[in-house]
């Protein structure tokens, strides 16, 4: 891969990517391209690659091998601009800060730690509750919440930052059908703006409206277009590698 990716009009690009920790790579010869309004769904159990690749995109983990821009730079590189929701977001049960007070954290990409929240930043935040239904509770801590509505505050949070890329690892845990049927229609929307996503899930529905969809198993088992990516083979060596590890 050249350095001419960082001036084409990819969201995401990346060339026989190895991800892994340490020294150890978990799965190599990763390649796609998403544009602008663009998903790409990770379809894997635990221990798969999903939220390593996720992590590696968001520029916590460096690449073992290969090539990978977002956003025409290296991953991490525009905070601002790329939003992360991880599998387990950190709740801060110890300090009693209330759903509205997690939420408007998702600005602080944009203005830094000791930034101005003005009152363009609240109207934001206002609107990523309501979005997600979290301004229900939104003056209740965080730590009194059920895990769906913790969730739902999390995911305020990801869109208040309105960043041109999302990164969600198991956006839907903890929800009921309704949750994540929202979910599924926040990233319609989100998508409709422009907004390029990737999905880590363990759910083959979620890969329903997908433009890609890459199996992992520690490996890329299978990838391409929800119709022919989700083959009964590939499905079945999937879900087999959590009775094999």
């Amino acid at each position: 891969m050249s350095m001419s990716m960082a001036d084409d009009t990819r969201s995401i690009a990346a060339v026989s990517l190895a991800v892994g920790h340490g020294h150890r790579p978990v799965v190599d010869g990763v390649g796609f391209a998403l544009f602008p309004g663009q998903m790409l769904v990770l379809i894997g159990t635990n221990g798969s690659g999903k939220s390593t690749l996720l992590k590696t995109l968001t520029g916590l983990l460096k690449p073992q091998g290969g090539d990978v821009f977002v956003l025409g730079e290296r991953p991490g590189s525009q905070p601002a601009r790329v939003a992360y929701l991880p599998q387990h977001p950190v709740s801060t049960y110890t300090l009693p800060l209330c759903v509205e007070d997690i939420v408007t954290m998702g600005r602080f990409a944009r203005r830094g730690l000791l930034g101005r929240i003005d009152s363009d930043d609240r109207q934001v935040v206002r609107e990523s509750m309501q979005r997600t239904g979290a301004d229900e509770y939104a003056q209740r801590p965080l730590r009194d919440l059920s895990g769906g509505q913790q969730q739902r505050a999390h995911l305020a949070q990801v869109l208040a930052r309105r960043s041109e890329v999302l990164l969600l690892d198991e956006p839907t845990a903890g929800l009921d059908v309704a949750g994540r049927r929202l979910v599924a229609d926040l990233i319609a929307q989100e998508r409709a703006l422009g907004v390029t996503v990737v999905m880590a899930t363990h759910e083959i529905g979620d890969a329903d409206t997908a433009d890609t969809v890459m199996l992992l198993a520690q490996r890329v088992v299978a990838q391409g277009p929800p119709d022919s990516a989700l083959t009964d083979a590939a499905l079945r060596e999937v879900f087999r590698f959590t009775e094999r590890h």
